[in-house]
């Protein structure tokens, strides 16, 4: 359902990305994984058509990303790490304005409305302005508006990020539910999240693949996830003081 064939970004003289090739089966949750500035974000960014490649290139749902952009826009749903929204809108219109955006029929979009304001508990504040909600109640809007249009790949930058932990548990719910007919990439830096919604990791490591495996055998390998992140993108070398813990390491949640 995704493919990335050899992708390469550049920035200037500085290579965010190189020759990166990775694939996503459809109703498959892949991790995707890395410390910051490994490059997570520049190619979710490429595969949502925000920008475009140096060299190489990625489908979705056999759609070019670069010539067939709309054609991709329209299957996926893109909730990147800090949600855009418009701050002044409450956030029934808000969504509502994202559904006539998306062309979706005013009697469907009443029903997938209705549908994101359940699943998203969006309903105690349906009709507040989104500058007045919390971190977290804006991150839930940016779900429900990635997932408004019932696409077919889920492309999700930390989609816990603000959550309180029962809603952390939602999210996770909501995420496994779709396991097997949506197609997930998921990026964050908990890895409790691995283990609870992903099937597979692809880690990235100063713009190149570090491991594509599954979790299992990353587990089998290294003894358990936070290792193999360490020792596959030079974390360990890095801290001078073994129990001191790096800003772009990933957190680990015990529970």
């Amino acid at each position: 359902m995704i493919e990335v064939e050899s992708l390469t970004k550049l920035y200037g003289d500085f290579r965010a990305l190189n020759n990166v090739s990775f694939g996503v089966e459809k109703g498959e949750v892949l991790a995707f994984l890395g410390p910051n500035g490994a490059g997570k974000s520049t190619t979710m960014k490429i595969l949502t058509g925000y920008i475009a490649p140096n060299s190489g290139g990625a489908s979705i749902g056999g759609h070019d990303v670069v010539t067939e952009s709309r054609a991709v826009r329209e299957r996926i749903g893109y909730l990147p790490e800090t949600t855009p929204l418009y701050y002044d809108m409450q956030v029934n219109e808000f969504l509502t304005l994202a559904a006539r955006l998306r062309g979706m029929p005013r009697a469907l979009r009443q029903g997938r409305l209705g549908w994101v304001a359940e699943i998203c508990f969006l309903r105690p504040f349906w009709r507040k302005p989104i500058g007045q909600l919390s971190r977290g109640q804006k991150q839930r809007v940016g779900f429900a508006a990635a997932i408004l249009h019932d696409p077919d790949v889920l492309i999700l930058d930390e989609p816990t990020a603000g959550l309180d932990p029962n809603q952390i548990q939602e999210v996770r719910e909501r995420i496994r539910s779709f396991a097997g007919h949506k197609t997930i990439l998921l990026s964050t830096h908990i890895l409790q999240e691995v283990h609870a919604m992903c099937d597979r990791v692809v880690l990235i490591s100063q713009g190149e693949i570090a491991a594509d495996s599954s979790v299992a055998d990353l587990e089998s390998r290294y003894g358990n996830l936070e290792t193999a992140f360490r020792e596959l993108t030079g974390g360990a070398d890095a801290d001078q003081d073994p129990n001191a813990r790096r800003s772009d390491e990933p957190e680990v949640v015990n529970g």
